[in-house]
């Protein structure tokens, strides 16, 4: 898992079934993808990246199947796209929370936010709405960039830091050619704990599976 082997490499590696190898690796992120921190402070940057949703490995299908790889109906954000919330503040502590499909709203910000920054916190995003009607209703400052209109960094504002996950999360997650919504905070924990480096040695990762994460 360190190494981000596929599920056959990994049955292969150590003599196991690939569907063993398959729970195995989901039993060892159960725990492991909780290990957050409790507090983002100073500047936060929040952003939302969209996956097309997966229903693979689902009994019942709520919509016609699409092949491995497939395209959305319509063009744009709509209800057939996961949104991943990050937020990740300049010391490279990370959030994530997949909120549903379709954009984010202010009421899903208030859940998944709300309690995660801390009061004195700048929290930097790009012009969405739902952002500033939430930072109004938290009480903490808010600054943003108009992406729409070419504007990326404007000094010490800017969301660079977060999207740089994303683009590492989205590069990391295409070897696995197709995972499943329902998996996704699982592997979104698997990045945290490779990003950086935090975790590094088979009995770190073991340690986390078991949920023991600062000794």
């Amino acid at each position: 898992m360190l190494e981000t082997k596929s599920v056959r490499a990994s049955a292969k590696a150590v003599g196991v079934h690939r569907n063993t190898s398959f729970r195995w690796r989901h039993r060892f992120l159960s725990l492991a993808m909780h290990d957050r921190p409790e507090r983002l402070a100073g500047i936060a940057e929040a952003d939302e990246m969209f996956l097309l949703e997966s229903q693979k490995g689902a009994r019942k299908v709520d919509r016609p199947p699409r092949r491995r790889g497939g395209v959305a109906t319509t063009r744009g954000i709509t209800h057939e796209h996961v949104c991943i919330l990050v937020a990740r503040d300049r010391t490279g502590q990370t959030l994530d929370f997949v909120t549903g499909r379709a954009a984010v709203t202010k009421q899903q910000l208030h859940r998944h936010l709300g309690r995660r920054l801390a009061g004195d916190v700048l929290l930097v995003t790009d012009a969405h709405p739902a952002y500033r009607v939430f930072a109004r209703e938290a009480g903490i400052a808010h600054a943003f960039v108009s992406l729409r209109l070419g504007e990326r960094v404007r000094g010490a504002v800017h969301v660079q830091g977060v999207n740089g996950y994303h683009q590492r999360f989205r590069q990391w997650l295409a070897r696995f050619y197709g995972v499943a919504s329902r998996y996704l905070p699982n592997y979104l924990g698997w990045r945290w704990a490779l990003d950086g480096e935090r975790i590094t040695s088979p009995e770190r990762l073991l340690r986390a599976a078991l949920g023991v994460f600062h000794i």
